[in-house]
């Protein structure tokens, strides 16, 4: 299966990720309501960002990769 993720794409999303996933783990104020939506929004962009594809660009054609 062909990659859909360019490289900017996937530094964007493995940033937002980690840094979703640090906030759901924090003990900070209002982060309890968050936890469990921002753990796993962080880990899905991680995983897009890790594997290269993303299944919602699949179905509307979009691709961030350079073309060859």
């Amino acid at each position: 299966m062909a990659k859909n993720v360019g490289g900017i794409d996937r530094a964007v999303r493995a940033v937002a990720g980690i840094a979703l996933i640090a906030y759901a783990m924090s003990n900070l104020p209002g982060a309890e309501d968050w936890m469990v939506p921002g753990g796993m929004i962080g880990f899905i962009l991680v995983l897009t960002a890790v594997f290269g594809r993303c299944p919602i660009y699949m179905p509307f054609g979009i691709s961030t990769c350079k073309t060859k």
